[in-house]
């Protein structure tokens, strides 16, 4: 019968198209079948269309040398930025980066295959590419400009250190003047020790500090003058009385020779005299220093703009990709061809970089992505009757069991109903013997 015929696979199904080629064509294992499996291309599908392999080899070698191109530019960023790596770590995370993009642009194609791909989805892989393009490009570019990139990186500090020197000899003048009151000073005011405007503001606070001590001093003397004479005038001998035979001096003049010397002792006359003189030598020592100031203070001065310049210059990044970014935008604006060069090569290797998801959006749909489609329209088909069948089994299992427990139930309620009546008839019987044992019981008693 036709329904015991064996059916036979599409992919061990085989015809000759008449010109020698057998469709499917023999599996070719080797490099290139390796290259079309990093692109999801199924190789018994292809055998169908041999034409194709040469396509899908190329566009497998294009995905992996995406990929190499990513790891060569990690190299290159790498030893730019981050010169003080080893080897062994530099070729790591080449090596990784190196997978990541393979596996990036691997999903990349493997999802375009298909009977129709929509513009969309393809426009945002292209997106991803470009975006991951944009990341292998730069470093590229900047090997390729590094001689001008530095030039233009050594030529901006130069003008940032000549600028801060510059800042460095307005803000600090030779004569030591403050420039405290100008705001773009702020942040080059440097303290350099003996600057003959220190040592002047030095000298005007010891001269204020002298005139004041001079000013107690003074009224302190004057009061001790003033109890002095106090006491001078009442000791005179005019003043004197007899006491014991002897002439003496009164209670009166005792008491001023006292509050003489208590206020001397409780006045501290004698300190503020010595801090008075060395108050008075310290300014003739500043007075002195400041006359030799004028020469001494411009070397220091000098060596401390030098200082704070060869720093300012040490602080100054040369190797940063941010810095190196500034550097290629500035080598670019300043001439037109540097700028079409730049231009150009941007869109050069972004479209190497995009090629795998180019490739697919230029050549459009193939034969294989034809069969593929027809495979997936027919996985679905199958798939769909699958859930039919199981949905059919699953209900009629369903049913089955229904109808076995509803057989079940009936035989249950038969023998309940059965163990009742029985039931039923035996308590009869009891009731019945109970009755009649009674009525013989009250015979027997009557006829006593």
């Amino acid at each position: 019968m036709a329904t015991d015929t064996p059916l036979r696979p599409a992919a061990d199904a085989s015809f000759d198209d008449g010109r020698g080629s057998r469709r499917p064509a023999p599996l070719s294992p080797g490099p290139a079948a390796r290259l079309r499996r990093l692109i999801g291309v199924e190789e018994p599908l292809l055998a169908w269309v041999p034409e194709e392999r040469t396509r899908y080899t190329w566009y497998g070698a294009l995905v992996v040398n995406t990929a190499l191109l990513g790891a060569l530019s990690m190299v290159l960023a790498l030893a730019s930025f981050r010169s003080d790596l080893p080897l062994a770590a530099v070729i790591a995370v080449a090596v990784v980066w190196f997978w990541v993009v393979l596996a990036l642009d691997s999903w990349l194609v493997s999802s375009t295959h298909g009977t129709t791909v929509k513009k969309w989805t393809l426009a945002v892989r292209f997106l991803l590419s470009v975006l991951l393009g944009l990341f292998i490009a730069e470093p590229i570019l900047f090997q390729i400009f590094d001689k001008e990139i530095r030039q233009e990186i050594a030529v901006r500090n130069e003008r940032t250190v000549a600028g801060f020197r510059g800042m460095l000899v307005s803000c600090n003048p030779t004569d030591g003047a403050s420039t405290a009151n100008r705001p773009e000073c702020a942040r080059y005011q440097l303290k350099v020790a003996g600057s003959p405007a220190e040592l002047a503001r030095q000298i005007e606070n010891n001269t204020s500090r002298a005139a004041a001590l001079r000013t107690q001093v003074d009224s302190i003397n004057k009061t001790l003058n003033a109890k002095m004479a106090t006491e001078q005038r009442l000791c005179g001998r005019e003043n004197w009385i007899w006491r014991g035979g002897v002439r003496d001096v009164t209670i009166t003049c005792e008491r001023a020779r006292e509050a003489t010397s208590d206020y001397r002792a409780n006045s501290e006359i004698e300190t503020y005299e010595r801090r008075l003189e060395d108050l008075v030598a310290q300014g003739q020592d500043l007075a002195a220093r400041k006359d030799r100031a004028a020469d001494a203070y411009q070397p220091l001065l000098q060596r401390a703009i030098d200082t704070k310049t060869r720093q300012r210059a040490a602080a100054l990044d040369t190797d940063g990709i941010l810095t190196r970014a500034a550097g290629l935008k500035e080598v670019a604006a300043s001439d037109g061809f540097a700028l079409f060069l730049t231009v150009v090569l941007h869109l050069l290797l972004l479209c190497l970089d995009a090629m795998p998801v180019l490739a697919k959006l230029l050549s459009g749909a193939t034969t294989y992505d034809t069969l593929l489609g027809a495979r997936y329209a027919a996985s679905r088909r199958l798939h769909a009757e699958e859930l039919q069948v199981q949905h059919a089994c699953a209900r009629l299992e369903h049913e089955e069991r229904r109808h076995r427990v509803e057989q079940d139930t009936a035989d249950r309620m038969g023998r309940l109903e059965h163990a009742y009546q029985r039931a039923q008839a035996e308590r009869a019987v009891r009731e019945r013997a109970e009755l009649e044992a009674r009525m013989d019981r009250i015979l027997r008693a009557r006829g006593a």
